[in-house]
């Protein structure tokens, strides 16, 4: 089993962990602000610019080939469910195509490259979405790009800590916060950009491809404090045994048995993904159309929604990881795929507020153009966020623990497979939202989410039984 603790350069640890960790935490801050720059501008600008443009179809290079096709399995479009679809499906393969970068580092160019190869795509990506006929292939190579980059820099966090080491979880949670800390800006530059009416959505776009190319520089100065990947450390065992190699040995049954227990949980948790990336599609449209943004005089930028979860991941995670280490304390903390099974349940019933929130006004109507007071997405939002915190950071570090280190890129890609399934239905739900009541919209996104967690829930005892079964097999290595 490929091991990496202390196999980068030996410069000590920082705050209790390897220097790495925070080079890649700084990598991915600044990858999620270009990637949530560019999502807070995205449906509004599809919505209420690109697509209702005359000849549209003249200005954007393959939009009349792509409209076509969904029109096909869909019936006629118009801009909303339109933007919705192209949503989901952008969402859908940036979480699609990590299976095969995570293949492809495994097995040809290593973790490492695989980064930078990523971001190089990505930036090019967020700078041709400044060209307006280019919008589709800039959205081809902001995929591409995604599917280098996510699944190796995740791995990579894994690979700083032996197994069995108790700051793995932690230091996945650190890791999380970077992200959050780049979604939590993005808005507030490219988003503020992108609404400006100095500037527009072009200068938005083009801050997030800033933002890309500074995360590619940190990395590429940081490399020394990594771990050598996966395709490094295998290489070398190849060399000092060259008749016996891990890459050569086909997976033990015990191994299997671990690679179904992800796929199971993935598969469930892609109901999660449906429900939860509405933030960056529907909800975006509720906060623009039906939320007054007004205080004390001032009208803030609607894209200012998208900070909201982020900042709530600060506020919240110290006390989640203080409540889960006192359950620890006393030998009752959740298992990893419990924890899940609760974000699911959670993200679920941060829906109910919204269904009181589009309940019908006075007079028996809720009208498009009705303003709600802030606080209804803020309570939304804020119990989305404990969700989101129970389950993602907790089943990225789950994949690392679980999966067999000679294919854990490619699991960490399958674990991104079930963002991919989730938001291609994010953006199929999502269509829904013009042509049925706002309350039986939100009705339907909490049932989604409340229904996964209670299957998932069903569940935790078999697979718990598979991975209490591998984490025992390591406590006696």
């Amino acid at each position: 089993m490929a091991t990496a603790a202390g196999a980068a350069q030996d410069e000590g640890t920082l705050f209790g962990h390897p220097r790495g960790l925070y080079v890649l935490f700084f990598t991915e801050m600044w990858e999620r602000f270009s990637y949530y720059g560019m999502r807070s501008l995205l449906v509004l600008y599809m919505v209420k610019y690109l697509f209702i443009q005359p000849d549209v179809g003249q200005q954007v290079l393959g939009y009349t080939a792509l409209k076509g096709m969904l029109e096909s399995f869909l019936g006629p479009l118009d801009a909303q469910p339109l933007s919705s679809n192209i949503y989901g499906l952008y969402t859908g393969l940036v979480y699609f195509t990590p299976f095969f970068g995570g293949l492809l580092a495994d097995k040809v160019l290593g973790q490492r490259k695989a980064v930078v190869v990523g971001a190089i795509l990505m930036a090019i990506g967020h700078f041709l979405m400044a060209i307006q006929s280019l919008f589709f292939p800039a959205l081809l190579f902001l995929i591409a790009g995604n599917g280098c980059f996510k699944p190796n820099i995740s791995t990579q966090v894994g690979l700083l800590y032996k197994q069995g080491d108790q700051r793995r979880d932690s230091a996945f949670s650190i890791f999380y916060i970077g992200i959050n800390l780049g979604a939590f800006l993005a808005p507030l530059v490219c988003g503020t950009l992108g609404q400006s009416e100095k500037y527009g959505y072009h200068w938005g776009f083009g801050a997030a491809g800033v933002g890309m190319l500074l995360g590619l520089a940190i990395y590429l100065w940081g490399g020394k404090y990594l771990a050598p990947d996966v395709l490094a450390q295998r290489t070398a065992a190849q060399a000092a045994a060259p008749t016996k190699t891990q890459a050569k040995e086909p997976l033990t049954k015990e191994e299997w048995l671990r690679v179904g227990a992800i796929c199971v949980a993935c598969f469930i948790v892609g109901a999660f993904w449906a429900v939860y990336e509405q933030q960056g599609n529907t909800m975006q449209l509720w906060a623009d159309q039906n939320t007054n943004w007004t205080v004390m005089g001032w009208t803030m930028p609607t894209t200012w929604f998208q900070a909201f979860n982020p900042f709530m991941i600060f506020l919240f995670t110290p006390l989640l990881t203080g409540l889960w280490a006192q359950q620890a304390r006393t030998n009752s903390e959740p298992t990893s795929l419990t924890k899940m099974a609760y974000g699911l349940v959670l993200l679920g019933l941060s829906y109910v507020v919204m269904i009181v929130a589009s309940a019908p006004m006075a007079n028996g109507t809720m009208a498009l153009d009705a303003k709600r007071h802030l606080i209804w997405l803020v309570g939304a939002t804020g119990i989305a966020t404990f969700g989101e915190l129970y389950l993602s950071p907790i089943g990225l570090s789950f994949v690392t623990k679980v999966a067999p280190a000679r294919i854990v890129s490619m699991m960490m890609g399958v674990w991104f497979l079930a963002n991919f399934l989730g938001n291609l239905m994010a953006g199929y739900l999502g269509s829904f939202y013009s042509r049925i009541s706002h309350q039986q919209f939100f009705t339907l996104m909490t049932a989604i989410g409340v229904v996964a967690g209670v299957i998932l829930f069903l569940m935790v005892k078999p697979l718990d039984k598979i991975v209490s079964a591998h984490d025992s097999g390591e406590a006696h290595q």
